[in-house]
């Protein structure tokens, strides 16, 4: 069964107008229960409106209370204690009537035992509209990452994995003082120079090509595939680092925005007025044709893999079976991610007449699924025909 990727949080946008117009929303509890509810008029400490902390000691915070404004930079005149220098601090925003909060809270109590020198804390969404607009939380469960008093990352849904990465990387990583910036500065601009000269054509939007999770990137993308312009893509919500850094880097403070050869070409407004003065194919390299790419990709190793996810993480129960059997006679052999491009996921079926994944390939011509792939190996074939013996 192929799914669509994990689910990207429930949106807050409508909550929080109905609320504003004095009723809740409809995807919260009844009124009695709703966020917020009995709350005393003028509203309680940020610390009583949903602040609490996982595991199974209290969180431990060193250092002065915030009096004005909040080094962390979530509310003037706030009760939330700074941790101390160089700790990792993470804060769940999330929301009682949505289930994927629910799980992962389990899941960042876990991660509160195996990292006791994290703080995680979780933080109401709907309680602290204030907080929630600045950091533009638009759905629930997201995460923000905090280091030095500084946000550093950013984690948008219901992504156990991710969230897990995320701590480890952060938790290792070491705490650098302020007389780092410059030095960090310069790292983080050769890093977004590398990035968008990734390809001769690059996009930065939220979310994917194949799951755009904002209208303009949307559009862009729309725009991009109607006239057949080849492009790579960088998700914005999987590094904070970059999101923030590019606004500066090229002084443009929206996304999505998009390069050609390193150079800002612009955003939205922008690709539809060069579409509209038949300017912009003439800017973007064109796609090659869906047959000539199939038949490089096929051709890009000597022993090519089609499947669904790739070495290290199979992602359905035949491609982990095949890559099993590949593993094990120590033949090279790379591999193609199909649910990371739909265009060569559907065009390959028929390009080579096969309707199912995963598919091997040696030198450009197809060897077959993983049924074929079971029966060589069982009568001694497979290991000739891979060295091209055959």
């Amino acid at each position: 069964m192929e799914t669509g990727g994990h689910g990207c949080g429930l949106r807050l946008c409508c909550a929080r107008r109905e609320r504003a117009a004095g009723s809740a929303p409809a995807s919260s509890p009844p009124s009695g229960n709703a966020p917020g509810a009995g709350r005393a008029a003028g509203g309680a400490p940020l610390r009583s409106r949903g602040l609490a902390g996982f595991g199974s000691q209290p969180l431990k915070f060193v250092g002065q209370r915030v009096e004005s404004v909040c080094r962390l930079n979530l509310l003037p005149e706030t009760e939330i204690p700074v941790p101390w220098t160089g700790s990792l601090l993470v804060v769940h925003f999330w929301a009682p009537w949505a289930p994927q909060c629910a799980q992962m809270n389990e899941v960042m109590a876990e991660l509160a035992k195996e990292h006791p020198q994290v703080s995680f804390v979780k933080l109401e969404a709907e309680g602290v509209p204030e907080v929630s607009e600045k950091y533009e939380i638009s759905s629930v469960p997201t995460f923000l990452f905090f280091k030095n008093s500084q946000k550093i990352d950013r984690l948008d849904g219901a992504h156990a994995p991710e969230l897990t990465k995320k701590v480890q990387r952060h938790a290792s990583s070491g705490s650098f003082p302020p007389s780092a910036n410059e030095h960090l500065k310069e790292d983080l601009n050769l890093r977004l120079k590398k990035l968008t000269h990734a390809a001769p054509c690059m996009l930065f939007m939220k979310g994917t090509p194949q799951e755009p999770r904002c209208g303009f990137s949307k559009q862009m993308v729309e725009i991009l595939h109607k006239h057949n312009i080849q492009f790579s893509s960088f998700d914005i919500f999987s590094d904070e680092e970059v999101r923030q850094g590019l606004k500066t880097y090229s002084n443009w403070p929206t996304y999505p925005q998009l390069y050609v050869s390193g150079e800002l070409i612009g955003g939205l407004d922008i690709i539809k007025e060069l579409e509209a003065s038949e300017e912009l194919d003439k800017i973007c390299p064109k796609a090659p044709k869906l047959e000539e790419r199939l038949k490089v990709l096929t051709n890009k190793a000597s022993v090519m893999l089609f499947m669904k996810g790739n070495k290290q993480e199979a992602k359905c129960g035949f491609s982990k079976q095949i890559l099993e059997i590949l593993n094990s006679t120590g033949v090279e052999y790379e591999t193609f991610d199909i649910l990371e491009d739909e265009e060569v996921r559907q065009g390959l079926k028929a390009y080579s007449n096969w309707p199912t994944y995963p598919q091997l390939y040696v030198k450009g011509e197809l060897v077959g699924g993983l049924d074929i792939v079971k029966e060589l190996k069982e009568n001694g074939e497979l290991l000739p025909i891979l060295r091209g013996e055959n």
